[in-house]
């Protein structure tokens, strides 16, 4: 996605070779216009799917995953990284984060899924797939099918887009990095799908 790849270029910072700053459009500060186009970007590629809802995991792909759902005319849930009080029939999932290199504990309501529910994930980045992994636990505790994941910028060098090619489940990246420094960025059009 041009649009997506553009903003990386102007407004991301290059932290290291493996670690990327979105935070200025993504992850943090929110362009709505931007997540917006994600949102009609990944629904058109999914429009045929039959999704019937769509998950994300707090914080950073709600508002990818929440412009997504607008667009396919589904609900949008959110796995949270804590259990609260509140949740009465909690499915958990521990998930080891790259980024902040803590294991959490994703956890979702069950009722919040059916049987019949064919879920699409959204997710700000993609590196080794652990958030895939604990989303399609998550998923499999619920008995609902995950029908495709959705991932706005992906790190190819990892082995993230290798996983849910394993699991044979339909992947659409928007950006996919090759490999970056501070010379700039090597995009990896192989693994872009629009």
């Amino acid at each position: 996605m041009e649009l997506l790849k553009e903003r990386i270029i102007e407004q991301g910072v290059v932290v290291s070779p493996s670690v990327i700053n979105v935070d200025r459009f993504l992850n943090h500060s929110i362009d709505p216009e931007l997540m917006d186009a994600i949102g009609k970007a990944f629904a058109g590629y999914f429009q045929d799917k039959g999704i019937t809802k769509v998950i994300t995991i707090e914080s950073s792909g709600i508002a990818p995953a929440v412009f997504t759902a607008k667009h396919l005319g589904v609900p949008m849930v959110f796995a949270k990284k804590a259990k609260p009080i509140t949740m009465r029939h909690p499915l958990t999932a521990i998930v080891h984060s790259y980024t902040k290199n803590t294991d959490y504990t994703l956890c979702a309501e069950a009722t919040a899924f059916s049987s019949s529910d064919n879920v699409l994930f959204i997710d700000d980045l993609l590196a080794n797939g652990q958030a895939f992994l604990g989303i399609r636990s998550l998923l499999d505790q619920a008995g609902a099918k995950l029908g495709g994941v959705g991932i706005c910028i992906e790190k190819s060098w990892q082995n993230g887009h290798e996983l849910i090619d394993q699991a044979d489940v339909p992947v659409c990246v928007l950006a996919s990095i090759a490999s970056m420094s501070d010379q700039g960025i090597v995009w990896n059009t192989d693994h872009e799908t629009l």
